[in-house]
């Protein structure tokens, strides 16, 4: 990157954290900053988690946050997949924070040491994409193992005349088949366009203020102020694509326990 450009992707590379690639039989097994905050994220996970493990009688609000997050996943789970939701809880539960402490913490405009500012693992496709495929799985096995090969029937909805069924069956199995490429791509999109907008304000203020003039200082303050709104946006942002992953894959699991 040539000096006096700022180039909005380069928050996105992965990078090992001692500045060197440690290969290990042909592989290259750094440990990256993206490795780094997904241990943080697990770190403060589990840290959370923990609060509900407490049973004090008259609870703190560490406890009383941990139990209204289980019951918020309660709720979800028993409102989207009906009876037998339960046993799927925890995943769904650990599905949704860990998403949303991702999130939230790739937003923090934090430098933890010197060089080394927070990293946002959602913003990968690689990330997500794994998240969607293991939900997936989930799906397919359950589904198989709750019914067999009468988990095709998924595909052939109630009521549909049969001179339809040559297009709607073919129509029904590519849409769910797309499920896992669209929860991946849905969150990754979401936090990398959120991601470059900051980077891309951010650089005009810089530039505008730089460049002196009543002009550039307008353009500064403009850009400033943009980027207060995009962050409020982005931590709006966080939330909801934690929580709209989690609840459609409720209701993918709903299809695979109930079917129809």
């Amino acid at each position: 990157m040539s000096a006096g450009k700022i180039d909005p992707m380069e928050q996105f590379m992965v990078e090992p954290i001692l500045g060197r690639h440690l290969n290990l039989f042909g592989y290259d097994v750094s440990f990256t900053n993206s490795a780094l905050f997904m241990v943080v994220v697990f770190v403060l996970l589990a840290l959370f988690i923990s609060g509900g493990l407490k049973r004090q009688l008259v609870p703190g609000r560490w406890q009383v946050a941990a139990e209204d997050a289980v019951s918020f996943i309660d709720n979800m789970v028993s409102v989207n997949i009906g009876s037998g939701g339960k046993k799927f809880a925890p995943y769904i539960f650990s599905l949704f924070y860990f998403i949303l402490f991702a999130n939230l913490i790739g937003v923090m405009p934090l430098a933890i040491l010197p060089g080394l500012h927070t990293f946002a693992v959602t913003s990968h496709i690689t990330v997500t994409a794994i998240l969607a495929f293991l939900s997936f799985a989930i799906v397919l096995a359950v589904g198989f193992w709750k019914h067999g090969l009468k988990f095709f029937t998924l595909f052939v909805p109630h009521g549909a005349p049969a001179w339809l069924m040559p297009v709607i069956i073919p129509v029904e199995f590519v849409s769910f088949m797309v499920r896992p490429f669209s929860l991946a791509l849905r969150l990754f999109v979401a936090m990398t366009a959120g991601h470059i907008l900051l980077e891309v304000f951010g650089s005009f203020v810089v530039q505008g203020f730089t460049a002196g003039g009543g002009l550039g200082s307008v353009v500064g303050v403009l850009s400033f102020i943009m980027i207060v709104g995009v962050s409020a946006l982005e931590l709006l942002v966080c939330a909801i694509q934690a929580y709209v992953f989690a609840l459609l894959t409720s209701l993918y699991l709903h299809d695979a326990v109930h079917l129809h």
